[in-house]
């Protein structure tokens, strides 16, 4: 089992919450961090685009990514939510030893 990092946005901090409580309860995530009010610019549909979102931050292993991936889609208001896994090379050896014992 590999630790991953999980990165997505939200469009409020309400539906951030919702989607980090589903999966901390159903135990895909270990933890989930939300930092509400960031700013994000992109492009959608040949429009630039600005605006105020929630960044979600998910420590989860590689096993469960699909599981993510699903939930989030059916959760989610976007249409394409951003769902970017990160391989965690390294880490305090505790702290990942608890994010695996956490995850079911």
């Amino acid at each position: 089992m590999e630790a991953l990092l999980m990165i997505s946005t939200a469009g409020s901090e309400e539906e951030a919450q919702g989607i980090a409580r589903k999966l901390v309860e159903d135990r895909l995530a270990a933890c989930v961090n939300v930092i509400p009010g960031i700013k994000s610019f992109f492009d959608w549909e040949g429009k630039l685009c600005r605006e105020k979102e929630a960044l979600i931050l998910v420590k989860t292993v590689n096993n469960k990514s699909k599981e993510i991936i699903n939930r989030i889609k059916k959760m989610h208001s976007y249409e394409v939510p951003e769902i970017i896994f990160l391989k965690v090379d390294e880490g305090e050896r505790n702290y990942l030893k608890w994010l695996k014992r956490t995850i079911k």
